[in-house]
């Protein structure tokens, strides 16, 4: 069942705030910023991790070291999951975070 706009909006607004707030609490020199639907997130090591919503395809997606990824609301998992694949957004996020700049993101 598609969403609405404001639907998709409020759950990616979720989505950031969630996410920014799990940010605060990592022990590792990270910044990020949030603006025009982008959250950046900039890693110790240089690196950068990208958050955009897509509202013409109601996605959110992820730009990583790894590549780009796309996820659509599920709302059975209550959370984004992976267009390509089973990934859900959040686990996901918590591993790539691992993967890339070596940083423990406690998000659940």
């Amino acid at each position: 069942m598609a969403v609405t706009e404001a639907e998709f909006n409020d759950r990616v607004d979720e989505t950031f705030e969630a996410l920014e707030e799990a940010l605060d609490q990592v022990d590792s020199d990270l910044d990020y910023e949030s603006g025009g639907g982008i959250l950046t997130v900039q890693f110790e090591n240089g690196t950068t991790m990208v958050f955009s919503r897509q509202p013409p395809t109601s996605e959110l997606w992820l730009a990583a070291r790894s590549g780009g990824y796309h996820f659509t609301w599920d709302e059975g998992a209550s959370d984004w999951r992976d267009t390509r694949g089973d990934a859900l957004f959040r686990p996901f996020v918590v591993a790539q975070m691992k993967e890339q700049a070596g940083v423990d993101l406690a998000w659940d």
